[in-house]
C-alpha cells in the first residue's frame, strides 16, 4: 500500500471514528433528556426498585463525581497536550465525546432510585410552566452550541478538516447574542433542565444539586484557562457578562472581538 493511500485510509478511519462519536453523542443525548424527565425511556432517574437509602447515595454521588472528573480532567490544555501525543489530534475531541458518552451510560445503567418526593406540584398551573422550562432548557443547550460550532464542539468539524488534508484552525469570529446576555448559555440550559419538574424526589434532587455544584465549579476551571489565554480581554468580557443569569449589562467596558467568542467549553 502505498504512503498516499494509506495517509488516507487514516484520515477516513478518523472520520468514521468522529462519525460514529457524534451519533454515540446523539443517543446519549437524546436519553439524558428521557432520564432527568422520566419520559419514554426504559431506566430514568426515578424508576427502578429501591434500595438502601445510603448506598444510594453513595453510588450516586460516586456516578456523579466520576463524570464530573472525566469532564473536568478531559477539558484542560496540560490533559490535551499529552493525550494528543497517544492518539491522533484530529479525533482528541471526538474521544472526549466518546468518553463523556461511555461515563453518562454508566450513570443511566447503575443509578439507583430514590423515589421519596420532595416536592410535588399537581395543579396544572404550576406543573406546565415547569415542563415549559424543561423543554426550553434542553432547547437552550442545542440552541446555544449551534450559536458557537456545533459540529466543531463535538469533533466533527475536525475529523472532516482532516480528511480533507487541512489543519485545524478555531473557529472564526462570530458574534452570538446569547453570549453578550451570559457567558455560559448552554450550562444555564442543563440548570433549567436539571431543576424544572413537578415532581421533585430525592435522587432527583441529589442530582440536581450536585450538577449545580459541578457546573459552577466547571466553569471556574475552564475560565481560569481563559484568563490564561485571552488575558485582559476575557477579563473585560467577564466583568461585563454574568456567569449563567441574565442581569442587566454594564456598559462601562468595551469587549473584543476574541473575548465575545469565548465559551465555556
Amino acid at each position: 500500500m502505498s504512503d498516499r493511500s494509506s495517509s488516507f485510509g487514516h484520515r477516513m478511519g478518523c472520520l468514521a471514528y468522529g462519525l460514529a462519536a457524534y451519533v454515540l453523542f446523539l443517543c446519549t443525548f437524546a436519553y439524558a433528556m428521557g432520564f432527568i424527565g422520566n419520559l419514554v425511556v426504559p431506566k430514568s432517574i426515578d424508576t427502578g426498585v429501591p434500595g438502601s437509602f445510603g448506598l444510594a447515595i453513595v453510588v450516586n454521588v460516586a456516578l456523579l463525581g466520576l463524570f464530573a472528573a472525566q469532564h473536568t480532567i478531559m477539558a484542560r490544555q496540560w490533559f490535551k497536550h499529552r493525550w494528543t501525543r497517544i492518539i491522533p489530534a484530529p479525533i482528541e475531541r471526538s474521544t472526549f465525546v466518546v468518553a463523556t458518552c461511555f461515563v453518562l451510560i454508566l450513570m443511566y445503567w447503575q443509578w439507583r432510585p430514590m423515589p421519596e418526593i420532595v416536592w410535588s406540584l399537581e395543579h396544572p398551573a404550576a406543573r406546565w410552566p415547569l415542563h415549559g422550562f424543561f423543554v426550553l432548557g434542553w432547547l437552550l443547550v442545542l440552541y446555544s452550541s449551534f450559536c458557537i460550532d456545533h459540529f466543531d464542539l463535538f469533533g466533527v468539524r475536525q475529523v472532516v478538516l482532516h480528511l480533507r488534508g487541512l489543519d485545524y484552525t478555531h473557529p472564526g469570529f462570530a458574534m452570538p447574542w446569547l453570549y453578550k446576555l451570559v457567558r455560559n448559555p448552554l450550562m444555564l440550559g442543563f440548570l433549567l433542565a436539571s431543576w424544572a419538574t413537578p415532581v421533585m424526589t430525592q435522587g432527583h434532587l441529589l442530582f440536581a444539586i450536585t450538577i449545580s455544584g459541578y457546573i459552577v465549579f466547571g466553569i471556574t476551571m475552564e475560565e481560569r484557562d481563559l484568563l490564561k489565554s485571552l488575558g485582559e480581554d476575557y477579563r473585560r468580557y467577564r466583568k461585563r457578562t454574568p456567569m449563567l443569569f441574565p442581569l442587566p449589562r454594564r456598559r462601562d467596558a468595551k469587549v473584543s472581538a476574541t473575548a465575545e467568542r469565548a465559551t465555556w467549553f
